[in-house]
């Protein structure tokens, strides 16, 4: 069955306003243990993890020439930054898509939807 990654995005200063109503984020979370427990009783769960915030990111920029160049802070600055993320199995895209607008439901957050690579058959 084709996997699909379910990417969450969005503003870490947003994020950060949420985190002084502890009663907000508390529900937030318990909407994503339960989308949790949704995909891992439908069969549909391989793996999902939450993110630190983007200033806890290093950027390694590796060469042939010469040492890896890595810098801290995330590798583009943008508006949105990936928070976390799901990877699921399903049967098609609308499965995954409607996979996707339920963990945009419990997260409160965009999540973009993209198929994994197939292995090459050897």
């Amino acid at each position: 069955m084709p996997q699909y990654l379910l990417s969450v995005y969005g503003d870490e200063t947003e994020f950060a306003a949420l985190e002084a109503q502890p009663e907000v984020v508390a529900k937030m979370y318990a909407a994503v243990d339960t989308f949790n427990q949704r995909l891992k009783a439908e069969g549909a769960w391989v793996f999902a993890g939450g993110l630190h915030r983007t200033n806890t990111a290093t950027v390694v920029r590796a060469s042939k020439d010469a040492d890896a160049l890595m810098t801290d802070g995330p590798y583009i600055e943008a508006k949105e930054q990936l928070g976390g993320f799901w990877v699921i199995t399903a049967a098609d895209l609308d499965a995954a898509l409607a996979w996707a607008k339920d963990g945009s439901l419990a997260c409160q957050g965009p999540v973009e939807v993209r198929p994994f690579q197939e292995e090459p058959e050897a």
